[in-house]
């Protein structure tokens, strides 16, 4: 299992790069399909615009995915996110958000996200998965 801050890109930076575009379901979530990769964004209501932006680049850039799932790795990977602390404040990623990445099944990698996640927020609602990434 690997934890990481996914995020080590300023926001500005990683808003400046472009890439494909994904395939919606504006109703829930983004899928996204980049090299060997799905990644699934979730559209929760708590997430801001430029929240949205930064997970998007996720599913759309090979190096701001690589931040999450380095090159060679594999398995599955979830982000989750306390919606009272946020994923970006001030520019930076929130302490309460968690990714893990590495690990053997989504259910297992999403459960592990959340939990940790639990642990490190500031309060009010339980931690949600805002993205998700399994191999093709």
């Amino acid at each position: 299992m690997k934890f990481c801050n996914i995020f080590g890109l300023s926001t500005a930076a990683a808003i400046a790069i472009s890439g494909s575009m994904a395939v919606a379901d504006p109703a829930t979530s983004e899928h996204f399909e980049l090299g060997e990769s799905r990644i699934t964004l979730h559209l929760h209501d708590f997430l801001t615009d430029e929240e949205l932006t930064v997970l998007r680049l996720v599913g759309q850039n090979e190096d701001a995915l690589a931040l999450f799932l380095p090159e060679g790795a594999g398995g599955f990977g979830a982000l989750a996110v306390a919606p009272a602390d946020g994923f970006i404040r001030d520019g930076m990623p929130a302490p309460s958000a968690v990714a893990l990445s590495e690990l053997p099944d989504m259910d297992g990698a999403k459960a592990a996200a959340v939990a940790e996640c639990n642990t490190l927020r500031s309060g009010g609602r339980a931690c949600e998965v805002v993205l998700e990434i399994a191999p093709r």
